[in-house]
């Protein structure tokens, strides 16, 4: 499949060309075994196979996610989370924070916050109950969400300190596991997106480099107008650094330092 016809398949799931470009050889290949997989010798015949099979498409949707990241990603939009963001949403819910991150890959940035979570707690005692949930569309990301075990390459943003304190990293080994009461009390679940929200109100909402990456805009504000609408008053959106939201609804105000990450106005 050359670049125009991998182009077609993008248009016809409504993905971006813009977001693929960088990863696109990696997902040409798990195309090309599904193309294999459903007996289609050409670009062609496998777009007009998606377009009559519903099966074969919801298979190509899995195999189009993309699942880059790394430990705390973005050191400057951590460091605000944790010298205020979360101190000042303790401060407003003391009883219990919810956080969601959304399209969570294998869950490196929910497991940060988990981090994050655990060294305020060493230095402020009592927090609020927290209730951490991630989600994906692919079944086989939130095994790795559950099973927590990580490349080193994806810890080299990851202190020292902190490496030692919440990572089993073996000698010599290129995999480092998280310790099992890191994993504890965090639930991983299946949702689309362009589905009807997991849950009512979110305290934080991570939604970064997946929805607003990797999907034309139309579909874009689709489905950010579903996730926007749970950020609870005085709650903080989180979104890579590179991205742009499709609409900034009134209320939403951009960080004076991290124009990446909004707090809900309240009222």
């Amino acid at each position: 499949m050359d670049d125009r016809q991998f182009q077609k398949l993008l248009d016809q799931l409504d993905l971006s060309w813009k977001g693929y470009r960088k990863v696109r050889k990696g997902v040409k290949k798990r195309i090309a075994r599904h193309m294999q997989a459903v007996g289609c010798r050409t670009p062609e015949a496998y777009l007009r196979e998606l377009a009559d099979n519903p099966a074969a498409l919801k298979q190509c949707g899995l195999l189009m996610t993309v699942s880059i990241s790394r430990f705390f990603r973005d050191r400057n939009l951590w460091r605000i989370l944790r010298e205020e963001g979360v101190p000042e949403l303790i401060r407003r819910f003391p009883e219990k924070l919810d956080v969601w991150s959304a399209g969570c890959a294998s869950g490196e940035e929910l497991h940060s916050f988990r981090i994050l979570w655990e060294e305020l707690s060493r230095t402020r005692g009592k927090l609020p109950a927290l209730s951490l949930l991630g989600t994906d569309m692919n079944p086989d990301y939130l095994d790795r969400c559950r099973a927590g075990v990580y490349p080193r390459s994806n810890l080299r943003e990851v202190p020292e300190e902190l490496r030692l304190r919440y990572f089993d990293v073996r000698r010599g080994g290129r995999r480092c596991h998280l310790k099992p009461d890191l994993k504890e009390g965090i639930v991983w679940r299946r949702h689309d997106l362009f589905d009807a929200p997991p849950g009512p109100l979110f305290h934080i909402i991570f939604l970064r480099n997946n929805l607003l990456t990797y999907y034309l805009p139309h579909r874009q504000r689709e489905a950010f107008a579903k996730i926007v609408a749970t950020l609870a008053p005085c709650g903080i959106l989180a979104i890579g650094s590179h991205e742009c939201l499709p609409f900034t609804p009134e209320r939403l105000i951009p960080h004076d330092s991290c124009p990446y990450l909004f707090r809900m106005r309240a009222g």
